[in-house]
């Protein structure tokens, strides 16, 4: 398994142990060894080499004097969106001062008015993953949900308040007590965020799968299908990066019968693709791991399965084809990790316990005890920037590149 992370930093100058110079200043220098831009993707540098703790006040700035938003996480590191050339370099400062505020663009939490919803968002997309409450009903969630999106601006938290809103909710039982169908469905369409009203909707299909992007292990060759999550924690909560820490209950894979996983998830402003990193504690050996998107009959052979580049993704035609939803573009990327990439259709029996999903497309590792596994999930719409499945797949290949070919940042103080 190659693990490697997004940046590379290297520290010059006598100060460097030291912090930053007594004028408080010091320059980032980003380099892109790509020969494609790389525009407005986060870079990240550890507090530590920038001589600044959390909490401080300070400035980022482009080499020509614009303030560039930031934010600083849960594990101690810097973030901003840089720009950089292909094959090029893009300068930044970093000095004392009280920043600028900045727009909250990604941000979520759980929702316990919605069964332990934990959900999620960025400018591109939302996502949920389900928790307690929804299993002691007994309904099965795998899988991730994905949310569409057609506004920068956060929506979750209206479109929740909406659909739940107990007085409107009222209103629908009396309106069809009453016999006023169509009223109570006019009304019940209004509060529903699987309605578009402008900012988007939740016409994706989850059901017993996994959905868009979750992992699990493999018991020879079938899925354990990790249930609701049973613990999370919010580590990371905007402006311009979410990260939550979903911990399962024991599951028995083989023949370990206390086998806990633990993710965390984050997303950044700007990306289509969460970031996670899934460990897999009480597991005695060497594992296969898979992640997959379900496939559905609307479009059972919209499917990219690339092992060489390292990715999978998929045109998912929606719930409802007939309602004008778009294309849903889903996608999962691989790029530290030699990956196997191959569709596993349901045979006739399990198509019954898994109703209107045809299979799996899969990535499928090598799970090492002690060693996480990393890999990005999410998705696009059609309406929200994505022009077709040609753009889609090409951004798929172009993050992995990027992923194998990190932003090397020099701090010079």
């Amino acid at each position: 398994m190659r693990n490697t992370c997004f940046y590379i930093v290297i520290l010059t100058g006598a100060a460097a142990l030291s912090g930053c110079s007594s004028t408080t200043l010091c320059q980032l220098s980003v380099s892109n060894s790509l020969n494609e831009p790389r525009t407005e993707e986060m870079a990240e540098v550890p507090l530590v080499n920038l001589g600044i703790s959390r909490g401080s006040d300070f400035v980022v700035s482009e080499k020509g004097g614009r303030e560039v938003p930031y934010q600083t996480t849960y594990d101690n590191k810097l973030i901003f969106p840089v720009t950089v050339p292909a094959n090029g370099k893009a300068e930044y400062k970093i000095k004392k001062g009280r920043a600028a505020k900045v727009a909250v663009t990604t941000t979520g939490r759980r929702y316990p008015e919605r069964l332990d919803d934990m959900a999620w968002e960025n400018d591109k997309a939302a996502y949920r993953a389900y928790g307690p409450a929804l299993q002691a009903k007994g309904e099965k969630g795998f899988g991730y949900d994905l949310m569409n999106k057609r506004v920068a601006y956060p929506v979750l938290e209206l479109r929740y308040a909406k659909d739940l809103d107990p007085v409107a909710r009222k209103r629908v039982a009396d309106l069809r007590k009453e016999g006023r169908k169509a009223e109570a469905d006019s009304l019940a369409a209004a509060m529903s965020y699987h309605f578009d009203h402008g900012n988007g909707m939740d016409c994706y299909s989850v059901g017993p799968t996994l959905g868009g992007g979750t992992s699990a292990l493999l018991n020879g060759k079938d899925i354990v299908y990790p249930y609701c999550y049973d613990q999370s924690q919010v580590l990371d909560n905007g402006p311009l990066r979410f990260t939550v820490k979903l911990v399962f209950k024991p599951e028995k894979v083989g023949i370990d019968s206390n086998v806990v996983e633990t993710r965390i998830i984050s997303l950044d402003k700007g990306s289509y693709l969460n970031k996670a990193v899934v460990s897999y504690s009480g597991l005695s050996k060497k594992c296969p791991v898979v992640a997959g998107i379900v496939l559905h009959p609307q479009n059972k052979d919209g499917y990219h399965a690339d092992s060489k580049n390292r990715f999978i993704a998929y045109a998912d035609s929606t719930d409802n084809t007939r309602n004008g939803n778009g294309v849903i573009y889903v996608g999962a990327a691989f790029p530290y990790n030699d990956v196997e990439t191959y569709v596993e259709w349901f045979g006739a029996d399990e198509q019954k316990l898994r109703p209107g999903a045809l299979g799996h497309i899969l990535g499928r590792c090598d799970y090492v005890p002690g060693q996480p596994f990393t890999y990005y999930w999410g998705c696009g719409w059609s309406k929200n920037g994505v022009s077709d499945y040609d753009a889609w797949n090409s951004y798929m290949a172009s993050f992995v590149r990027k992923a194998e070919s990190p932003l090397k940042i020099t701090v010079k103080h």
